[in-house]
């Protein structure tokens, strides 16, 4: 018998190190596939932040294309993911890591600033803890900003000074956070 005959009960080939199994292939692959589509998701302008070759730069443009017809997207992303299978990913996987922190950072610093907005619309005294916790704003044009607001959202107008109100507190807690 040779070593690459299997015989029953043999466990010779479990101790190899480089056996993979087909599920663990398959598994690594639509991993794979996934990376191609979240590249295939990035706008053209993000995709420069990511290290990519110029044949796969190529297949993520025709993706762009290919947009509308579902089957042939399907079949591209999969095309995207055996060419991935040739790539050193780790640096890929790095630049989307860093893409995917600084977008939550934003949305965390967004939802910071419109639950400061809802305290100040809602609560009296959150307007004394804004002033104390952010001393450089403008208290006149924040209040007036307030009123507005409040006048607006009952006679249900477009959010104009809503809108406004974000635009005042914003850089101050952003700024508030940097330091």
């Amino acid at each position: 018998m040779t070593e690459t005959e299997f015989k029953y009960g043999d466990s010779k080939w479990l101790e190899q190190p480089d056996h993979i199994s087909k599920s663990q292939i398959k598994r690594d692959m639509l991993a794979l596939q996934a990376l191609g589509d979240e590249l295939v998701a990035l706008s053209p302008s993000a995709r420069t932040q990511v290290p990519l070759d110029e044949e796969l730069l190529d297949a993520l443009k025709l993706a762009d294309k290919l947009a509308r017809k579902r089957e042939a997207l399907r079949r591209h992303l999969q095309f995207i993911g055996r060419l991935m299978r040739t790539r050193d990913i780790e640096q890929i996987e790095h630049a989307l890591a860093v893409m995917r922190n600084t977008k939550q950072a934003a949305d965390k610093q967004f939802h910071k600033v419109e639950k400061w907005r809802e305290k100040l619309l809602n609560n009296d005294d959150a307007l004394t803890d804004f002033i104390a916790a952010y001393p450089q704003v403008e208290v006149q044009q924040l209040r007036l900003l307030i009123r507005q607001t409040k006048k607006e959202l009952e006679k249900q107008q477009p959010p104009k000074a809503f809108r406004e109100l974000f635009q005042l507190i914003r850089p101050l807690i952003l700024a508030g956070e940097a330091s």
